[in-house]
């Protein structure tokens, strides 16, 4: 059956941890992200602009125009590195991650004396800037929503284009096709023969695992978490399934999707982080799910989109120093060790399993 092309707005919440410092009568922040039965409530993007190959476009594809701000620490912002990697726009369209740290004024810039992995220092483009938030309120000044990576920003207009991580993706493998390397224009994460499958699975594997740890990590209710982490392992056991089945040795074969890319931005967090601070314990991915483990595996070592735009230094220290109300004392649990194994490194219990 085809279905309808689909949109799911994601992006990166905001922690307003710090006002609880300021306001300690106030409820915690975190009940701004709950609806009243407690279950966690996200926010849709409002910048929802787009990049075209066309030369009338508002937004026309050129080499150095756009500048694209991340969080390495994101997994939405995540998506839209690895995509800019596999598609060959490093040269066309460069970026700048904030730090992993976020408190009352959301995502701030490093400071130059700052020592942090990747790409992360002060904005190349507005040297005064500090904070995420002041790129929005120089397009928006009476802007309300929240400040959000990934962002991609137009340095002629001098306006936001999209907050939207699944918008920029698809505009970044495919608008750019004239004016990238002829062997980049052979990678298409959305074939037309696979593409009804692909949003298929995107459609569930955002609502149940993208935002499902999210769901479960931010409910306020015994019930909301209990009904969020139950749907989250169900579907995880899903996508065990289809890859026990089917990866050889990605989601659809032996090219690399869309799937792979929203798949694996949630997955290479899970064992570092999801499990303890979001409290999707049923199971952990290396020694509760082979098939799974076995492909998050395959793209992190062997495909560099993947590995290299990965920073678990970004990822552990935003989620446990950022979240206080979830962990207030801001301790980061020194585990797992290693952070992700080799690809024929097995966990002792799977070990025993197989011997």
């Amino acid at each position: 059956m085809v279905r309808s092309y689909i949109i799911i707005p994601v992006f990166c919440i905001i922690s307003l941890t710090a006002v609880l410092n300021v306001f300690q009568d106030k409820k915690d922040d975190i009940l701004n992200w709950a609806g009243k039965d407690g279950s966690f409530q996200r926010q849709q993007s409002q910048f929802r602009n787009w990049i075209e190959n066309k030369p009338d476009a508002q937004f026309p594809a050129e080499k150095d125009r756009y500048h694209l701000y991340v969080s390495y620490a994101c997994p939405w912002a995540h998506r839209t590195l690895i995509v800019r990697k596999l598609k060959g726009l490093e040269d066309i369209i460069p970026y700048t991650s904030v730090h992993w740290e976020m408190l009352e004024k959301g995502w701030r810039f490093a400071r130059s004396d700052e020592k942090v992995p990747g790409e992360t220092h002060p904005d190349p483009l507005h040297p005064d800037f500090t904070h995420l938030r002041d790129i929005y309120f120089s397009v928006n000044p009476d802007y309300s929503g929240r400040f959000t990576v990934p962002t991609l920003y137009d340095k002629k207009q001098k306006t936001i284009v999209s907050n939207e991580s699944a918008e920029i993706i698809r505009m970044f493998y495919s608008a750019f096709d004239d004016i990238i390397d002829e062997k980049y224009r052979n990678v298409h994460l959305l074939p037309v023969s696979l593409k009804s499958q692909i949003e298929e699975t995107n459609e569930w594997t955002y609502n149940d695992i993208n935002n499902g740890v999210y769901k479960s990590g931010f409910a306020t209710a015994q019930d909301a978490y209990e009904k969020a982490v139950t749907q989250l392992f169900k579907s995880l056991d899903r996508a065990e399934e289809h890859l026990a089945k089917n990866a050889a040795p990605y989601y659809y074969g032996k090219d690399i999707t869309e799937a792979d890319v929203r798949l694996f931005t949630t997955i290479v967090r899970f064992d570092p982080v999801y499990v303890q601070h979001f409290k999707c314990n049923i199971r952990d991915i290396r020694s509760g799910y082979p098939a799974l483990h076995k492909w998050l595996r395959e793209l992190y070592w062997k495909v560099p989109a993947f590995g290299e735009t990965t920073e678990f230094e970004h990822i552990k220290g935003h989620y446990t120093k950022s979240h206080r109300q979830i962990n207030p004392h801001s301790i980061t649990p020194v585990g797992p060790i290693p952070n992700i194994l080799e690809v024929d490194e097995e966990v002792p219990a799977v070990k025993a399993a197989k011997a």
